[in-house]
């Protein structure tokens, strides 16, 4: 319930206020039954755009952090994630794969939606960058589609050394003030991609490989990024390394 009241009462509004979202694409994503919504990750912003443009709920699987932030704004966000139906997992360790896997699985039996980065970061400079074949293992374990998604302009609304989102003044003025809004974005929904001719093959590394560059190549040609052929966590720990020194 709380999660159509911060979509349709409370956020959802706002959101489309002041980002203006275009969707395209709309009718590949199925109205019914379990699929994987993969995108590529820009910004903040992307896990709450996309729910605002669907009309199905859509479940995320975010990283433990968000739900682990301390003071008062850090239990407001684990208890809004929490009740918005949104999955923690925690990305440390060897098992943090095989974690967020089964709790996509869990979501996907239930014929929900399920939405996932294959980056498993977000892009540190507006690139894509390499996906990870845990998406591909849920795809092939719960036989469901792949719906690729691109979002499009939401990397410049919040650039990575930018503390507040970029904003800029709309026409319509009062004479107290003036109604800030950010440029619009787009978001991009391209045909389902169906891998059951791997059916039977969910653990073959050579298939996952596959399966996971097919569903990247897909993303790129929605979003008109530049691909790099590297994880981009791997990208983020040599800039932080590289910081330090």
């Amino acid at each position: 319930m709380f999660y159509y009241v911060l979509k349709y009462v409370l956020l959802g509004p706002l959101l489309r206020l002041l980002f203006r979202p275009r969707a395209e694409g709309l009718e590949h994503v199925p109205v019914k039954g379990a699929a994987i919504v993969a995108g590529n990750h820009l910004s903040f912003a992307d896990p709450l755009l996309m729910p605002a443009v669907l009309k199905r709920r859509i479940t995320f699987l975010a990283k433990a952090e968000y739900f682990q932030a301390p003071g008062l704004t850090g239990r407001l966000t684990a208890l809004i994630l929490h009740d918005a139906g949104q999955i923690s997992v925690d990305r440390t360790g060897r098992a943090a794969g095989e974690t967020a896997i089964r709790e996509g699985l869990g979501v996907l039996a239930k014929g929900e939606l399920l939405a996932i980065y294959p980056e498993g970061t977000r892009s540190p400079d507006g690139r894509l960058y390499k996906g990870k074949v845990g998406v591909a293992a849920m795809a092939l374990a719960a036989q469901v589609p792949v719906i690729p998604c691109a979002m499009v302009g939401t990397f410049e609304i919040r650039t990575p050394e930018r503390v507040l989102p970029r904003i800029r003044p709309v026409a319509i003025r009062t004479p107290e003030r003036v109604l800030p809004r950010v440029r619009p974005v787009a978001i991009r929904f391209g045909e389902p991609l169906d891998f059951s001719r791997f059916m039977g093959m969910p653990g073959d590394k050579t298939v996952l490989r596959a399966v996971t560059d097919e569903i990247t190549y897909a993303i790129l040609q929605l979003s008109g990024q530049e691909y790099v052929d590297r994880y981009a966590a791997d990208v983020k720990a040599g800039q932080a390394k590289g910081g330090r020194r």
